[in-house]
Formats: structure tokens, sequence, C-alpha cells
């Protein structure tokens, strides 16, 4: 491309391109390469000059600054996803989901912690600055959504009894927590153990409670003692069932509850290690659903949790209120299922 001004560069030096630097090697105005840049040339730029302008960012590498750009406007095209705990691949599919729901219009910034932790209020107030579109939180619980306190668009993920804080997509976790119980119970299994996450998120307190509840009513007796929390990771849950198994199994024990996929694999490859047969002698589910859970050896029951949806739905109502539209259902709940496999049939 000819040009009455080239853009002079030192050698072995990073410079940052900007949109004069485009402007004066098509030969246009800096108005003109943001018009070429966002789209907006119908009507505005000749063809002529829309072709020297994209070659001249191909040329110099240019790309738009949309952050500080839509910040100049008051906020930004960034939507925070709050989540407890990345290493999950629960979050995984959840966080696919919102990508989806959200397309190429916003940019996701995740907020995560070490497994076992949530992130604190005052953390997720100081990305507040970078003045996000809107905020996703998934699995909170109380303490946590009385501390932010945020105003501007937010959406709920897996947020049971919290619904009154924001709109919210939620899992019917406690069905599936029932589901299982009874089918326990049908099994024949009178004394269950329960391996909870130590999160103390709201979602996690509803599955417990609900399978609680339902092993009552179906006579299986889940002892005080016989209910412990570790964090979500498969060592750690590992560790947690071998010193807690001879205790367990002297009681009578017969099927171990997990409060996630994860959990349960750590339970599954302790057992194999200390010669227990499932589910021969003990039974083990949990929940999520994850795909390794199908060709587990045994292959895992566990209560299904559509995640993917859960994100592609929460990213949708956050959207919806971004784009100030009322959202026809402010609460919505996704349908939970058991799926029962070799580890406890």
């Amino acid at each position: 491309m000819e040009s009455p001004e080239r853009v002079q560069q030192a050698p072995g030096r990073t410079q940052r391109v900007t949109a004069a630097m485009v402007a004066s090697l098509a030969g246009v105005s800096t108005a003109t390469v943001s018009l070429v840049a966002n789209g907006k040339t119908q009507g505005r730029v000749s063809e002529d000059n829309i072709s020297r302008v994209r070659q001249a960012i191909a040329e110099l590498g240019y790309v738009v600054d949309g952050i500080g750009s839509s910040l100049a406007k008051g906020v930004s095209s960034i939507v925070i996803l709050v989540a407890p705990d990345i290493s999950n691949p629960f979050f995984a599919k959840v966080i696919a989901g919102v990508r989806e729901s959200l397309g190429s219009e916003y940019q996701l910034l995740l907020s995560v912690t070490d497994a076992g932790e949530f992130p604190r209020a005052d953390d997720v107030r100081k990305l507040l600055a970078l003045r996000p579109a809107g905020l996703l939180v998934d699995a909170p619980n109380a303490a946590f959504l009385e501390e932010l306190s945020v105003a501007g668009p937010l959406v709920l993920l897996d947020a049971p009894g919290l619904e009154t804080y924001a709109p919210s997509v939620n899992l019917d976790v406690a069905h599936g927590a029932r589901e299982l119980a009874a089918h326990l119970a049908a099994s024949g299994h009178k004394r269950v153990a329960y391996v909870d996450s130590v999160t103390g998120t709201a979602t996690f307190e509803v599955r417990r409670a609900a399978f609680l509840d339902e092993a009552n009513s179906c006579g299986i007796s889940v002892a005080d003692a016989h209910i412990i929390s570790t964090t979500i990771d498969v060592g750690a849950a590992a560790a947690a069932f071998a010193a807690a198994w001879p205790d367990w199994q002297r009681a009578g024990v017969t099927a171990v509850v997990c409060g996630t996929d994860t959990h349960a694999y750590g339970v599954l490859q302790e057992a194999r290690v200390a010669g227990v047969r499932i589910p021969e002698e003990l039974a083990v589910a949990g929940f999520d659903d994850l795909p390794y859970s199908a060709t587990s050896n045994p292959s895992l029951t566990s209560v299904h949790l559509p995640a993917t949806p859960l994100g592609l739905k929460a990213g949708e109502q956050l959207r919806g209120l971004m784009e100030g539209r009322e959202l026809e259902q402010p609460q919505l709940t996704l349908e939970s299922s058991l799926v029962v496999r070799g580890s406890t049939a």
C-alpha cells in the first residue's frame, strides 16, 4: 500500500498499534478507522477507504480496544462469572453454556478461587471497577450475596433458596436427591454414609438435606458420624474415605452418597485399593453425571444435572437484562434425574 506517511518503528521494539497509526498508513481520518473497525461503514465510508483501512489493519496488526472504548461510555462489554471452584469439571460445562449464550459481543471474565473456597465479596468488588455489563454468580451462599450487594444486571446460577436476591436459573437438585434415596432404599440399603463438599454453598445444603429427609422417610439411617466433608477433589475424597471407611464398615454402612461425581471417583478409587467390591459390598453414587461417570469402572450412578443448559439459560437471562429487556420468567428451574448404573446395581 502506498501512502504519503509510513509508520516507522524502532527495530527490536514492540509498539502498541493505534488507530492514528492505521489512519496514517491508510491516508484517512481516525474517525474512518473507527467506523471500519467497528463495522459501521454503511452509507458513511467509501468502498475504497474501507479496503485501504482493512489492508492497513492487517498490515499493522491493529486490534480494537473494545474494553477501553466501552469504559469511555460508562460500561464495558465484560461479563464476570463468579464460580467457587474452577477445578470442578461441572463448571467447565457451565462456562461453555455461558459462552455460547453471550456470543462474540461480550468477553467472559472468570473470578475463581482455590478448591474448597469461595471468592470474597471484596475481591469481586475490585473487578467491578472494570464496569462490567453484567455479573453471573454460580452456586453462591446468602452471606456472599449480602456482602456483595451489587447494582446492575445480575443473574444467579444453581442458587436454591436465594431467588429473592436476583433473577436465577436453578437445578432441581432436591428432586434428584430424593430419587437417589428411594433407589437405595429399594435396593435394600439401611445404613448409608454421605461425603459432602466443604464450600457451604446453598446447592450442596439443599441436595444433602433433601437426601437425608427422603432417606429417613424410607427407613435409611445416616448417622452424623457418617457424614464427612472434603474439597471437590478426587485425591481429597479418596483420603477422607480411607480414614472413615474402617468405622463405617464396622457400623454396617453399605452405601456412600457423594455431593459430586468428583467425590465419588475418589471413593471408588480408594475402595478398589482397600479391596472393597463395588457394588456387592458397597454401593456408591454421586451428583452431576459427568461424562466419565458413564465409563468409569464400575459406571457411576449419578443424579444428572444439566450443566451446559444451566450456563446457557443463565447467559440468556443476563443478556436480556444487559440489553434492557424485561424477563418473562425471572426464575427458571431445570430438571434433574437419577441415572442408575453399575455402582449401585
